[in-house]
């Protein structure tokens, strides 16, 4: 470490590994030791050497040369200080709120004690009344049992006071100079912004009193004074930084897009996708009509709750893990009922479909919908709330947009969902999940099961997918982050074509656009018509293609494909988050509007779910209290059902088990799977207002 630069000062900087953690390991920091204070902090000297690095570049001249030299003064008094306020705020902040989680832990630690020692006493009491050897054996027990948790709690207790003990005195000693450091650290600081604001200023007007420099415009011909020059030489270097290359990856697709630049096959692009577009506008991205009523955009803020694993585990003790409730930090305020109706977000992409008269340029739409229901999960990191059997969702957008839309949790174990769209401008869709997890230590792998079906009226073209496969990484360790993996069939049974979309799964070594999305649109025949690209949580576009050849061979030996295509054309684009997204759990505008409350839905209805409208209205605490509730009465149902089933049993009497009120089994003709499908009766008990047939499960 070298010695500091400031005459009569006690200040040591300079490089040393530091421990960081278990992962990382020994990390490289920036070490200052000033005034008996140790600090250490990521990077050095970055703000000297962005202030010089910016200025030098204008220092032409006498004034620039004298103000470069006073900012680099000023901002070596204070670069190094500047971040060792930050620095020790921010540990002082932590210190507190460390110190006050640890009186917490004491207080509860005291509660069970109190609680453990009068069980124990109760205990030993009856231990002396007894009489018959074989209770006293079960009595002796059960103190045995109680006195090993009366001496674990104890431990905690020690282990906690003497880290609070620890904490207090490592860092009384020093928060007053802090203090006083930090206070002077904030006067110096607003000393140097005023110093170079005044040579910001004064930097200005010397480049106002300057010649002013002529530039030319590219219809103009090259002086030989050569200003021009610059930027001529500016603009070769950005189009070589827009030019990338790219090695051969292993997982690239099976072919190679290449533009087609003649102009009347532009023109004739131009015809066929307006034709497809039904003779409106080729961006897919906007909405067709306002909505007739208006809809919330915005939710209440969600709270900045702290999540204790040691509040969790209290209340664990003695509790089977079945019955342990998982509180609602870990959720959002919405059903998996409702995430599976965001799907419909970009419902206007099968309004469009519904008007082609071409069925490929209708698969490119179809294949754009599967793709846009994963743009709304790209920072969705929270989980939906499991729904109860029997509970339901209704979207009723028939006059503003035209379809009506229902979903029933069909069973619990395993969790089922059945969902049913209904659409006045051509098209019916209809799907059955089952959602299939499982844990590989870092990552959570979430795969739905079941089939999406959907059935334009006019033509008969009759479409079916499956979702891909979503991860969440970073279960244990660091940031939570979701990505979307696998491939998508789509096959339009009427007509046999087929689109196959890849979904890459990110890499960090990879060169490739993160959350790509690329596919091929073939007939029955196999011949590919339309190349489709895009990412997921962007936008897709799809490019005709006009000449394809064979072309070389890639690494595992595999020739590729060259398709030569006309320009793409965009069929669908993300919308914009709403304002301030990211306190209202990055919900879009649909998604603000699924919990909103509406007049005569069924009471079964997931906006009626109690803990989910306390928490969406921040009453956390409140929330977990009425979930415990609703979770263990679903429990209580379950078991009363399995009695009544037992009991048949044994009387030799049939038991007819739980069915849906709105959905019935029946066997798929293009899959050939039993699916839940839609009765019926739903809307016309609405309009009734009849629900007596409803269970109560709120």
């Amino acid at each position: 470490m070298g010695k500091g630069s400031t005459p009569g000062s006690d200040t040591y900087k300079g490089w040393l590994f530091k421990w960081t953690n278990y992962i990382k390991g020994y990390q490289r920091r920036w070490f200052v030791l000033s005034n008996g204070l140790l600090s250490y902090y990521r990077y050095g000297h970055t703000l000297d050497f962005v202030l010089s690095m910016g200025l030098n570049s204008s220092a032409n001249n006498e004034i620039y040369s004298h103000n470069l030299y006073s900012v680099s003064l000023s901002v070596d008094d204070s670069a190094d200080e500047e971040p060792t306020s930050q620095s020790d705020h921010s540990e002082i902040q932590g210190t507190l709120k460390t110190l006050a989680s640890k009186l917490d832990d004491l207080s509860t630690c005291n509660d069970l004690i109190a609680k453990h020692g009068a069980a124990l006493q109760r205990s030993l009491s009856e231990l002396e009344t007894l009489r018959v050897p074989l209770e006293g054996g079960e009595k002796i027990k059960a103190v045995n049992e109680r006195a090993t948790l009366f001496r674990i709690t104890s431990n905690a207790m020690i282990n906690a006071c003497r880290d609070f003990l620890d904490l207090a005195e490592s860092h009384s000693r020093r928060w007053q100079r802090i203090l006083q450091h930090e206070r002077e650290q904030r006067t110096h600081l607003e000393e140097t912004i005023e110093q170079l604001a005044k040579q910001h200023n004064s930097l200005e007007r010397a480049w106002r009193e300057a010649p002013a420099h002529a530039v030319n415009t590219p219809n103009t011909p090259t002086t030989d004074t050569g200003v021009s020059e610059r930027p001529r030489k500016e603009e070769a270097s950005d189009e070589d930084e827009d030019t990338e290359y790219f090695d051969a990856m292993e997982d690239s697709p099976a072919f190679i897009t290449v533009t087609a630049t003649d102009p009347s096959q532009h023109r004739r692009s131009q015809s066929n996708l307006s034709g497809a577009s039904g003779g409106h506008s080729n961006d897919f991205s906007g909405k067709e009509l306002q909505p007739h009523r208006k809809r919330r955009t915005q939710i209440p803020e969600k709270p900045n709750y702290s999540l204790n694993l040691w509040s969790i585990m209290k209340n664990c003790i003695g509790k089977e893990l079945s019955k342990i409730p998982m509180p609602v930090n870990f959720n959002e305020p919405l059903s998996m009922l409702q995430r599976l109706t965001e799907d419909l977000e970009y419902h206007e992409l099968l309004d469009k479909a519904a008007r082609c008269e071409n069925s490929l340029e209708q698969m490119c739409l179809v294949a754009a919908f599967s793709v846009s229901s994963y743009s709304t999960t790209v920072h969705r990191t929270a989980k939906p709330f499991n729904p109860l059997l029997g509970e339901t969702y209704e979207l009723d957008r028939l006059e503003e947009f035209g379809y009506r839309s229902l979903c029933e949790q069909v069973s619990h174990h395993p969790p089922a969902a059945a969902h049913h769209v209904m659409s006045q401008r051509g098209w019916t869709l209809w799907q059955e999940i089952t959602i299939a997890s499982k844990f590989r230590g870092k990552y959570l792998s979430i795969m739905p099961l079941g089939a999406i079906h959907l059935q334009f009226h006019a033509s008969g073209n009759h479409y079916v997918w499956r979702k891909v496969t979503s991860t969440v990484h970073n279960i244990i360790v660091g940031k939570l982050w979701i990505d979307q993996s696998g491939d998508i069939d789509i096959v339009n049974h009427r007509t046999k074509e087929t689109c196959q979309l890849k979904f890459s799964p990110y890499s960090y070594f990879s060169r490739e656009v993160p959350r790509k999305v690329a596919g091929v649109v073939k007939d029955s025949d196999g011949q590919a018509h339309y190349i489709l690209s895009g990412t997921w949580d962007d936008k897709m576009e799809s490019a005709k293609i006009v000449q394809s050849s064979r072309g070389s061979s890639s690494s595992e030996g595999k020739q590729k494909t060259v398709y030569q295509t006309l320009t793409p054309k965009l069929l669908w684009k993300k919308y914009p988050l709403p304002e301030n997204a990211e306190n209202m759990y990055y919900f879009s505008s649909l998604a603000l509007t699924l919990n909103e409350e509406e007049e005569g839905v069924c009471w079964t209805d997931s906006r009626l779910r109690p803990d989910q409208r306390l928490m969406e209205a921040g009453r956390w605490d409140e929330a977990n209290i009425e979930k415990q509730r609703l979770e263990e009465k679903q429990r209580a149902t379950r078991r009363r059902r399995e009695a009544e089933a037992s009991k048949a049993v044994d009387e030799g009497q049939g038991f007819e088990g739980y069915r849906p009120l709105w959905f019935h089994q029946r066997t798929d003709e293009m899959t050939g799977e039993t699916i839940y499908v839609y009765k019926g009766g739903y809307w016309e008990a609405k309009e009734r207002q009849e629900w007596s047939m409803c269970p109560d499960i709120f």
